[in-house]
């Protein structure tokens, strides 16, 4: 049965809505999590998990589980025209540039559908439940609460009372139509196929990404039952053809691949949407995941973004609820998501409309400039690590957001806490706890130490490594951890004393 008392109504429960409720579940905040389906996806387009979202996922215990049933990437194949000889211009060895600046330096291929599958077994091993055929209708805000009229699947209605209301309802989310959030962008006028599929030269694990004179073609592994993911753009001859199947485009794609097409188990056509919505927040109510953003396939970046989106607000509603956190800290959401979801729009469009554009930009594009840009970026070892932070979301920060302050090494208020695991203590581990805490790699001082002592918050003092080093961390320096790994305080050991309980006091964190 829902709990009558919730807090916190999720309407959705895709990835993002069903990593939002973990969240707030684990950390003792009641919700009800409600999605109009009859039931869990069975097919999925997105797929791709990137290495911060296993970072966040394993604040939850999950990230081995989603690794042993799925496909790790760890290279990436640049060819043109397909497969074979002096046609591949790139080879990107995913696993080998991100080694020590994650414990994931990998992509993952996990399903969407699986995803969610083990996503919704957390929850209800927490007493949480999907409500499944239910709707909602509409909402009205009040002063100190959100009160939402539910449309049953058995025709009944509902209303329902809560504190907060989070849309993560998709591109067409009525929560934000009901806010009235504009929804600005296009969609872009070329087709899409995607399919899953077997090839005939037997399951490939790596991700090739195949560029023709006037179309692409993707592919990468999706399932460990041997099936793999075909993504491209339909002929140009074809895209008014009603009907599509795969056999129609399959003499133009199988050349481009380089792989031959055993068997079809699934094969759709879509268009591509590039929006960013107006607001995220309008009082009590959000927007996350694609109700606040949609954009191109580039990167495979949507479904990350969409739980990126829930672990930032679900440990901030988590703190308010609890009342260990002024309300002013939901402040944070939308400039910190909404920075990054227009950054993301703007950069994968430029990407993805230089790698789909039609005649002789396009041409150039596809066999001189992507091929150049790639093997620069990734041939040099700077540019090859770079090239993994952005595609990992690694490199996401947020120096502007209300939350960040100071600086210490080369790292400051915003960025991510870098992992030291690699040769050096495993500074993650403590991030399990879901809460705010600080981290300081060497012997502190002991005016620091007492300061920290009666700062309350859980201190990790970890012993000098070259990991540490390496990572940019300063000696003695004192670090403040958001409970999402993000730094929100930084210092040097003279500052730090100081410094700690004045940001605790201005952000007002409560132990």
């Amino acid at each position: 049965m829902p709990d009558p008392h919730a807090k916190v109504l999720i309407v959705g429960a895709g990835p993002t809505g069903l990593a939002l409720a973990l969240n707030l579940v684990r950390a003792g905040v009641s919700v009800r999590i409600i999605s109009g389906a009859s039931g869990p996806g069975e097919t999925s387009r997105a797929m791709a998990m990137l290495a911060r979202t296993l970072e966040l996922y394993d604040r939850f215990g999950l990230a081995e589980a989603m690794i042993a049933d799925g496909v790790k990437v760890e290279a990436m194949h640049l060819r043109e025209g397909g497969a074979g000889g002096d046609r591949e211009v790139a080879r990107v060895p995913l696993g080998q540039i991100g080694v020590g600046l994650t414990p994931y330096s990998f992509v993952l291929a996990y399903p969407q559908d699986a995803q969610e599958r083990l996503l919704t077994e957390a929850l209800e091993a927490e007493g949480c439940a999907i409500e499944w055929n239910v709707r909602l209708a509409g909402f009205a805000q009040g002063p100190d609460s959100v009160r939402a009229e539910l449309q049953h699947g058995d025709g009944r209605k509902e209303d329902a009372e809560v504190e907060w209301l989070c849309g993560c309802d998709g591109a067409h989310s009525v929560v934000r139509e009901t806010l009235g959030i504009g929804f600005p962008g296009g969609t872009y006028e070329l087709l899409f196929y995607v399919a899953d599929a077997e090839v005939a030269e037997g399951f490939q694990p790596d991700f090739f990404l195949n560029l023709g004179p006037d179309i692409v073609a993707l592919m990468l592994p999706v399932r460990t039952n041997g099936m793999q993911r075909l993504i491209g753009l339909v002929p140009r001859k074809l895209r008014e053809r009603p009907d599509l199947s795969f056999e129609d485009i399959r003499a133009e794609v199988e050349p481009l691949l380089g792989f031959k097409v055993k068997t079809v188990n699934w094969f759709s056509t879509y268009r591509v949407h590039h929006r960013v919505a107006e607001q995220f927040r309008i009082g009590r109510a959000f927007l996350l995941g694609d109700a606040g953003h949609v954009h191109s396939p580039v990167g495979g970046q949507g479904m990350n973004t969409g739980v990126g989106d829930a672990m930032n607000l679900g440990w901030k509603l988590a703190q308010v609820a609890k009342g260990r956190a002024p309300a002013s800290l939901l402040d944070t959401y939308e400039p910190e998501r909404i920075a990054f979801a227009r950054r993301l729009v703007r950069t994968t469009d430029r990407l993805f409309t230089a790698a789909v554009a039609s005649g002789a930009p396009g041409a150039f594009a596809r066999r001189f400039a992507l091929p150049t840009l790639v093997r620069l970026g990734t041939e040099i070892g700077a540019g090859r690590r770079l090239f993994f932070r952005t595609l990992s979301q690694l490199a996401l920060s947020y120096p502007d957001s209300p939350l960040s302050f100071g600086s210490a090494g080369s790292l400051r208020g915003g960025d991510r806490m870098p992992w030291t695991g690699h040769g050096g203590p495993d500074n993650f581990a403590p991030l399990r706890s879901l809460g705010w805490q600080v981290h300081l790699h060497g012997e502190p001082s002991i005016h620091l130490r007492e300061q920290m002592k009666l700062a309350g918050l859980p201190t990790h003092i970890f012993p000098w490594s070259e990991a540490a080093q390496q990572a940019g961390i300063l000696r003695g320096a004192a670090y403040c951890v958001r409970p999402d790994g993000y730094i929100g305080f930084a210092a040097p050991p003279d500052v730090a004393p100081v410094g700690l309980r004045s940001y605790i006091e201005r952000v007002g964190i409560r132990t």
